[in-house]
């Protein structure tokens, strides 16, 4: 069988159901795991071995493993300070005081943030007057998650909001700012370097926060959250995000980000008997619709594709 029968089999559809799951059931892991590492500590152990484990793969499966020229050291330098560390240190720092299926839901936002930021910082690039109602159903969409008529806004969950979808920006911010430079350097090296980088920097955060290793308690279940975390939603789950962005592209593989919450939901059910609130699913939908109107004409190009390959 060529390669070009076999993609189009339908294999793409299980591996994007299957880093669904990686990177939904992630959100849980990182909750049992802060019951057993100090916060900063646990993100930065994550990703130091992750970027290891990538820089192996890197360099047995590319033909070049590290960055040589000034956007490519850029492009690691940003991604490691924003889409790493600063993004992971306010999710963890978030996830506290906020079950992960929350911090899934608000973290869905990420893509409407980044297509703001697109039409702020990149000057060939407008939101529109759809665009904009999508930015607003998606900010809509984060406030009923919060639910202010419950006194939420003045707990320590509130905190815990704010730092995630800090968190967020943090990411869309990182993914904007690394588009105008162009490199030849592998996506799989760019990663890890950047997984590598950023976990170097949540350490010495830690650090300066005051974290030890020694305040580690090596638990059954903090060692299976944390090698799931560094292994399966770490280094497997990019593997399989490289080939899907390869088979997908972009805009269809941000549609990840609206089943990694199901996923994370129903696992926190199960696993830690967490139920979401019909005021947070209504807050999810609302999310959902903010970054179909800001996706619009990609998603009706990418439906048509879906049909036409169907009726083949």
């Amino acid at each position: 069988m060529t390669l070009t029968r076999w993609r189009n089999i339908p294999t793409t559809g299980l591996m994007f159901v299957a880093l669904a799951a990686m990177w939904g059931t992630s959100f849980v892991a990182i909750e049992v795991g802060l019951e057993f590492f100090p916060t900063l500590t646990y993100a930065a152990l994550r990703y130091e071995l992750a970027g290891l484990v990538m820089l192996g793969y890197a360099f047995v499966s590319t033909d070049r493993w590290y960055p040589k020229d000034r956007d490519e050291l850029l492009m690691t330098a940003i991604s490691a300070v924003f889409i790493i560390a600063a993004y992971h240190a306010l999710l963890y720092l978030g996830q506290n005081y906020v079950p992960g299926a929350i911090a899934s839901i608000i973290i869905s936002l990420s893509p409407i943030l980044t297509a703001a930021f697109a039409g702020i910082v990149l000057s060939n690039r407008s939101l529109g007057k759809t665009g904009i109602a999508g930015l607003v159903a998606g900010f809509a969409g984060v406030v009923v998650v919060a639910n202010p008529d419950t006194g939420i806004l003045g707990s320590s969950q509130a905190m815990g909001i704010a730092l995630i979808f800090l968190g967020a920006v943090s990411f869309a911010l990182g993914s904007v700012l690394t588009r105008p430079l162009r490199t030849d350097l592998p996506v799989q090296s760019i990663q890890a370097w950047t997984m590598f980088g950023g976990g170097v920097i949540l350490h010495v955060a830690g650090l300066a926060r005051g974290e030890s290793m020694a305040a580690i308690h090596w638990t059954p279940e903090g060692i299976a959250a944390f090698l799931y975390l560094t292994i399966v939603s770490g280094a497997v789950a990019f593997l399989l995000y490289f080939e899907l962005l390869d088979r997908l592209g972009p805009t269809e593989l941000n549609l990840i980000g609206y089943l990694e919450p199901v996923v994370a939901a129903l696992m926190s059910w199960v696993l830690l008997g967490h139920l979401v609130s019909q005021s947070t699913l209504v807050g999810f939908v609302a999310i959902f619709v903010g970054f179909a109107l800001i996706k619009k004409d990609a998603l009706l190009s990418f439906v048509g594709v879906v049909r036409r390959r169907v009726a083949v």
